[in-house]
C-alpha cells in the first residue's frame, strides 16, 4: 500500500540528522553542483535546490540551455529528497514547459509523495521567477547494495 509522506510519520530521524538535528546528505555526494545545483534548504522527504545556468550548459547561440542539464538538476533533487544511500532512477515522466536560457536561475523543488517498501516517487518542480519550466515524478527504488555491485543476472559468466 502506498503511503502519503506526512511530517509526523513513524520515522527514525536519527538516521536522517545529525545532532544538531541538521539532515545529513546520504546520498549522490559526489555530483557537480555547478551542473546540477545547490542545496538551498533540505528537510526530510523534501528539497530545494538552485540551478544557475552556465555557458557549459548551451546547446546553441541563441543562449538556449540543453535541457538534459535541467533533467539532471531535477534528478538529483529527487534523490536528495529520498536522501538514501543507494537510491537509484527507475523511472520518470516529465514535462518540460518553457525554454531556460544562460545566466537563468532555476529554482528545484522535489517532494517524496508516496513510498512503499523500497520504492519512492518523488515530485519535482522547477521554476525561472514564476515561470513554471520542468515538472516531472520520479520513481526510484532503494536497493540493498550500490547499483553496481548488485548481482543482476543469476547466471553471468565472468
Amino acid at each position: 500500500m502506498k503511503k502519503e509522506i506526512e511530517e509526523d510519520d513513524d520515522i527514525e530521524i536519527s538516521d536522517y540528522a545529525n545532532e544538531n538535528n541538521q539532515v545529513v546528505i546520504r546520498t549522490h555526494e559526489r555530483v557537480n553542483k555547478d551542473l546540477n545545483g545547490e542545496i538551498e534548504k533540505m528537510k526530510l522527504g523534501h528539497v530545494e535546490l538552485k540551478l544557475t545556468t552556465i555557458p557549459e550548459m548551451l546547446a546553441d547561440e541563441q543562449g538556449l540551455i540543453h535541457g538534459g542539464f535541467i533533467f539532471s538538476a531535477a534528478d538529483y533533487a529527487a534523490m536528495l529528497a529520498v536522501n538514501e544511500k543507494n537510491v537509484v532512477l527507475v523511472g520518470s515522466d516529465n514535462q518540460f514547459l518553457s525554454p531556460v536560457k544562460l545566466g537563468d536561475v532555476v529554482k528545484f523543488t522535489a517532494k517524496v509523495r508516496h513510498k512503499e517498501g523500497r520504492k519512492r516517487n518523488v515530485h519535482v518542480e522547477a521554476f525561472v521567477l514564476n515561470i513554471k519550466v520542468f515538472e516531472g515524478e520520479f520513481k526510484t527504488v532503494i536497493t540493498e547494495r550500490h547499483v553496481l555491485k548488485l548481482k543482476l543476472l543469476d547466471n553471468q559468466e565472468a
